[in-house]
């Protein structure tokens, strides 16, 4: 006689399956055009199954984003900032020009229309980094690198806008150049 199933792992293999489906249909058909009706068949789950863990596509495809961003954009500290944020930069534009950045646009424009998406995309995926440059920006002006009459809020929008604006309105995300570039620039104005 065969053991009986483990629930909890087969609730844990549809869940990957499902995750799995957001990614592949967002990026083969586009996040717009993406259905629960296609994540259930491709994942071979019912709608229920969907329904009973995520409340929407968005939530659903915020959850594939926060699974497949890990780690990969922490700040690293080598106690040179230009390089620390160079090398965040680039993993952040590495990121918004993959698959996963197919992704992410399509839950940033749909969190546009729904508040609750928005305030779990920014705890989750935007507030988390943006605290991480900050502190790494906090240890920078402490060490006399970068000025400290500038809110390291401040210095975030100035590092990571003009990212953010060429992502959103579909031009050429930086490249590896452009993002030393950028942060040279950039903390050319902000040393003391």
């Amino acid at each position: 006689m065969s053991p009986e199933p483990n629930s909890e792992r087969r609730s844990e293999r549809a869940r990957l399956a499902i995750l799995d489906a957001v990614f592949d249909l967002c990026v083969s058909k586009g996040y717009a055009k993406v259905t629960i009706e296609a994540i259930a068949s491709q994942a071979g789950v019912g709608k229920p199954t969907i329904y009973r863990w995520w409340r929407s596509k968005g939530a659903l495809a915020l959850d594939v984003l926060n699974e497949r961003i890990g780690s990969n954009t922490d700040f690293p500290d080598t106690g040179d900032i230009v390089a620390d944020l160079t090398t965040q930069m680039t993993r952040v534009t590495a990121l918004l020009t993959s698959d996963t950045g197919r992704v992410y646009r399509g839950v940033i424009g749909e969190a546009q229309n729904d508040p609750e998406l928005m305030r779990a995309m920014r705890e989750t995926v935007v507030n988390p980094r943006i605290h991480g440059c900050r502190r790494r920006l906090e240890i920078a002006v402490k060490a006399g690198q970068l000025r400290a009459d500038v809110p390291t809020s401040s210095m975030v929008d100035l590092f990571y806008g003009p990212v953010y604006y060429r992502f959103l309105l579909g031009f050429d995300v930086p490249d590896i150049r452009a993002c030393t570039d950028l942060v040279e620039e950039v903390v050319a104005g902000l040393r003391p």
